[in-house]
């Protein structure tokens, strides 16, 4: 293999696919990324693998001979990261050692590696399920639920995300146990260049780990938003793929819990409020509150239509805050966790929220109120302790 090609194209193709590569590596060959270049077709594929999340991408190249080999990761992407931009690269590789020569405009470095061969495939979806998803829906999916699932890895379901495809709509919900946050998108099924309208489809369900979720939202955030995202899932294996970018990902086994039971139907308290203006008032009682248990209360007064936002930090101080409101029901007291209620009302976009709960002990529901999104975020309240 001999090639030559772009320094910052190569490193950031490197900083892309190095996201997917194990940092504790179950087989040596998982620290590195394999490195294919076809003098065909004038691309370099980069590819990144730890088993569960793979990720590939193609930089274009002046390729006089073809050939692949896998190279740390780590050593790899650092030199490469530091070599100088405004002159090309050369890539040889010595067959007999496994051994690329990089050649710059500074000065030329040795990097030893391992055999194209060992390097597992990325596994790639031939059958099931085919779907063109508009990507800034899907992105708007996976951003307002990610940060609901949990990060306790004995609780392995709830560290994903649970996405049901339904006709022409997808429901997102991630909960961690104490929170649950659920999107609603009619049409994220983008049109087919052929028909006027999308094909339906029948109803599925699959829980993708938030670890690999994250990465799937950054390849989102650079993918053209006027281009669907086509994807791909059979046998537990998601694929998303966008111009020369593969996203591969294996999906978490089980049942997802039944989430929609958590909802009661109805509720006896409603109160409606502006977002802004209340996280405003939470981030600075949140000064107070980080630094004891992160518990604030909330406390209704119906007669002067406003809520009292108050925290008590034992030995350091307390502090409250007051906010005015339209309200319907009894007058109550209920606590909470003030940064699990700072990460649903960031993700909420809507100037006017409602908050609709039952009793200090009951779930409480935050929506937003005139927003296109169909957002629920349920909250579990903290027992008070008089």
């Amino acid at each position: 293999m001999k090639l030559s090609c772009s320094q910052s194209e190569l490193n950031a193709a490197l900083q892309l696919v190095s996201r997917a590569v194990s940092s504790r590596p179950t087989h040596p060959v998982l620290a590195n990324v394999l490195l294919a270049a076809d003098e065909v077709t004038g691309k370099v594929r980069l590819t990144g693998f730890d088993l569960s999340l793979g990720i590939q991408t193609s930089i274009s190249a002046s390729i006089e001979n073809s050939g692949a080999i896998t190279l740390p990761a780590k050593i790899f992407g650092e030199i490469i990261s530091k070599l100088s931009n405004d002159s090309p690269l050369i890539l040889k590789l010595d067959d007999n050692s496994q051994q690329i020569e990089l050649t710059s405009k500074s000065g030329t470095y040795h990097v030893r590696g391992m055999l194209a061969d060992d390097f597992p495939d990325l596994p790639l979806v031939e059958s099931g399920t085919s779907l063109k998803l508009n990507p800034l829906l899907l992105s708007s999916a996976i951003k307002s639920t990610l940060f609901s699932s949990s990060t306790d890895d004995a609780k392995q379901l709830l560290t994903g995300v649970n996405l049901t495809f339904d006709g022409y709509g997808l429901e997102s919900a991630a909960t961690d146990g104490h929170r649950l946050a659920i999107l609603n998108l009619n049409n994220i099924l983008s049109q087919s260049n052929d028909e006027n309208i999308s094909t339906s489809i029948d109803k599925f369900s699959i829980t993708l780990p938030s670890k690999s979720l994250r990465e799937v939202e950054k390849f989102l955030s650079t993918c053209d938003i006027n281009q669907p995202i086509n994807f791909f899932i059979d046998k537990g294996q998601v694929v998303f793929i966008s111009a020369d970018e593969i996203i591969t990902i294996r999906a978490l086994e089980g049942s997802y819990p039944n989430y929609s039971q958590l909802l009661p139907e109805t509720f006896e308290n409603i109160l409606e409020f502006d977002r802004k203006e209340f996280i405003a008032s939470l981030e600075r009682i949140a000064v107070l509150a980080d630094q004891h248990n992160n518990v604030i209360k909330i406390t209704t007064d119906s007669a002067a239509n406003v809520i009292r936002i108050s925290t008590d930090a034992q030995d350091i101080g307390t502090g409250f805050e007051s906010l005015p409101i339209s309200f319907k029901g009894e007058s109550f007291q209920i606590a909470f966790n003030v940064r699990y209620l700072l990460d649903g009302l960031k993700v909420i976009d809507s100037n006017l929220i409602k908050l609709s709960c039952n009793a200090p002990t009951t779930p409480a529901v935050f929506s937003p109120i005139n927003s296109d999104l169909n957002f629920t975020y349920l909250v579990m309240p903290i027992q008070i302790r008089n």
